[in-house]
């Protein structure tokens, strides 16, 4: 065995939750090694799609561009269960109010050819982890390769590595949850006939909904067109039991279900790839223990209804990153590292939530109908609708912190708009990508910026002109897109609160402290 390498993080898994954190480790100056046991980067993907959230947080770290450019539309609305009523995200203050289409294999390249270009940081491929003992100091990995087996040793350690999370399962957190006799199956095709009379890419979520109820089993959804001549095939079938639930999907199925949904008119031809998923739906009861910590999928599982499961591990990763980087750096707050599991498992439980009960609502069983058709009645109502929108896509998320309660903005993501800055207009969103905090006064309160001088390094003070559509003459900002503290020009308790959220959320004032030094190295053999 190799003698042990040194760094400040490992993260596990090189998926978009993966990457996003070493992304934001990094920008923060934090060492990190990202490593997938995979030999090469996955050329497919279950998830098809960004939420509008995470199109807001790919603007604030300057990557949607990229991400726009390997899309494959845009869509302005959203679905609830597949029923036939599309909500949009209209009042809930976007700059970015649509969903991109886009397969998961493409942001991913995206986020790796940015990580390398930005930091020179490169995924460690075919390493795979066989073991991870931690003590007060760091956590040492044992990680198979093809040269042999290392060991990593760092100050903390992220499992970002799946539903099946070998990390997850060397720490032995607890994972409960539940799941049905459903089955569902994802695969992309070629066609041998038929690609005319689907048509051109989805326009709306309208156009991937049109849900086939024949077969009281099963339900199937239209053909997506991808890229290259590749089509989309998802379906579902309940009630089958778990072991035949759980089999391996086949080529027959495939062809069989795109024939019950078309007949003759479309066949297919060459399955490039085909996988089953579930209705699972767990989440793990801690998301951190020690000095290891879980996001995305090995935190979380459940139904891919709506597209929420890839936006969600990236907003657990854009959470913990500056969180993780501000204790590498030394400057972290008591119990800000921990604010990472308060903040986010609610909002994991949340999720979790709510594909259950689209899970219940896509069952096409007969028992079923009226429950859809109350639904569906309800989502014609603009507030429940405009509720439901917030939900699947993020925009609603409010952490609950001090302050939140005596204002509209503190917990909310800050919104987006142009801002006049040294005569120059941009988007708030670009003074975020230093990945550092913000304190954003304007002319009326232009006096409170220097109350962030004592935090230079972890807080950047701006002055804009005006702060148009935000109710607020002032805010703090973190580092994830949160606010943290606002106030008017007429609030005289504004400079004492501004004082305890700075302390709050970026430590004591004072020099931003040295970067620590890596964890030592543990006693090896070779």
């Amino acid at each position: 065995m190799s003698t042990a390498q040194s760094t400040d993080v490992v993260v596990v898994g090189s998926g978009p939750t993966g990457l996003t954190l070493a992304h934001e480790l990094a920008l923060a100056g934090v060492r990190v090694i990202v490593i997938d046991k995979l030999a090469d980067p996955n050329e497919h993907s279950k998830a098809l799609g960004l939420q509008p959230r995470t199109v807001e947080v790919l603007d604030m770290r300057g990557l949607l561009g990229a991400v726009l450019e390997r899309s494959l539309t845009q869509v302005p609305d959203a679905h609830f269960a597949g029923l036939p009523v599309v909500m949009n995200y209209r009042g809930w203050g976007s700059r970015h109010p649509y969903g991109v289409i886009i397969p998961q294999d493409r942001v991913e390249g995206v986020l790796e050819e940015a990580l390398a270009a930005r930091y020179g940081i490169e995924v460690r491929r075919s390493h795979e982890l066989v073991d991870l003992e931690q003590d007060a100091d760091g956590v040492t990995a044992t990680v198979a390769t093809p040269h042999g087996a290392v060991r990593l040793r760092s100050r903390y350690l992220v499992g970002c590595d799946g539903s099946r999370s070998a990390v997850r399962k060397r720490l032995g957190v607890a994972f409960p949850g539940t799941r049905t006799a459903f089955s569902g199956v994802v695969a992309d095709v070629t066609l041998k006939k038929g690609a005319d009379a689907l048509g051109e890419r989805p326009k709306s979520i309208r156009d991937l909904l049109g849900v086939d109820k024949a077969h009281q089993d099963r339900m199937t959804w239209p053909l997506v067109p991808l890229q290259n001549g590749l089509y989309r095939v998802v379906w579902g079938i309940y009630g089958r039991g778990e072991t035949d639930a759980d089999r391996p999907v086949t080529e027959a199925e495939v062809h069989d279900s795109v024939r019950l949904r078309y007949g003759d008119a479309v066949e297919v031809d060459e399955i490039r790839w085909l996988s089953r998923f579930t209705d699972s739906a767990y989440q793990a009861e801690h998301y951190r223990r020690g000095r290891v910590l879980l996001a995305g999928d090995a935190a979380h599982v459940h139904l891919p209804a709506a597209g929420q499961g890839l936006n969600l591990g990236v907003q657990d990763a854009m959470n913990l990153g500056w969180k993780l980087a501000a204790e590498v750096a030394g400057w972290a707050p008591a119990g800000l590292l921990d604010s990472y599991h308060g903040e986010r498992h609610p909002i994991g439980a949340s999720v979790v939530e709510n594909t259950r009960a689209q899970a219940v609502l896509t069952n096409p069983s007969e028992e079923y109908d009226g429950l859809r058709a109350i639904f569906v009645q309800l989502l014609r109502m603009g507030p429940v609708s405009h509720y439901l929108a917030g939900m699947v896509s993020g925009l609603d998320i409010r952490y609950p912190m001090p302050g939140s309660g005596t204002d509209e903005l503190t917990g909310a993501r800050m919104p987006d708009p142009d801002l006049t800055v040294d005569g120059a207009e941009r988007p708030l969103s670009t003074l975020l990508r230093s990945g550092r905090g913000l304190l954003l006064t304007t002319g009326a309160t232009r006096r409170w910026g220097t109350l962030a001088d004592a935090w230079a390094g972890r807080v950047d003070a701006v002055t804009a002109a005006a702060l148009p559509d935000v109710p607020a003459d002032a805010v703090l900002v973190r580092p994830d897109g949160y606010v943290c503290w606002a106030a008017t020009a007429s609030d005289d308790t504004a400079p004492e609160r501004l004082a305890d959220a700075l302390e709050t959320w970026f430590g004591a004032p004072g020099p931003t402290p040295p970067r620590s030094e890596a964890a030592p190295e543990a006693a090896v053999s070779h």
